[in-house]
């Protein structure tokens, strides 16, 4: 089994809904976000994916993200916009392009990270 990861990062802002704390208001982030993919066949460069591609595929939908108020994006409204539900939000977005992403882990904090995978 091959893995390959990329790291990119983006800035934006959030609150969290049905919750009690500072975090129920708007704040900011530096995310980081982490996105894995894993596969057994490699190609005739004996590489899994290009990380060019991979990267490409990724900050297109991190630029969508970023320096917005993730609560009034319409994927998120009315949802309460977790570390968790970003993660499988950009886990989605790479499945449709990468079939064989394994995970995405979204870092609010260099401490405090959340990770979307499926079993």
């Amino acid at each position: 089994m091959f893995e390959v990861r990329i790291e990119t990062n983006f800035s934006s802002a959030h609150h969290l809904l049905n919750y009690k704390g500072k975090c129920e208001n708007m704040h900011g982030h530096n995310w980081k976000v982490e996105v894995t993919l894993r596969g057994n066949e490699l190609d005739k460069s004996n590489i899994l994916v290009d990380f060019k591609v991979l990267k490409k595929c990724v900050n297109e939908i991190i630029d969508y993200l970023d320096h917005k108020d993730i609560n009034e994006l319409e994927e998120f409204r009315g949802a309460s916009p977790s570390s968790e539900i970003i993660a499988k939000y950009i886990f989605e977005q790479v499945e449709k392009k990468f079939p064989i992403v394994s995970r995405v882990n979204v870092y609010e904090t260099p401490t405090s990270c959340a990770s979307y995978f499926k079993e």
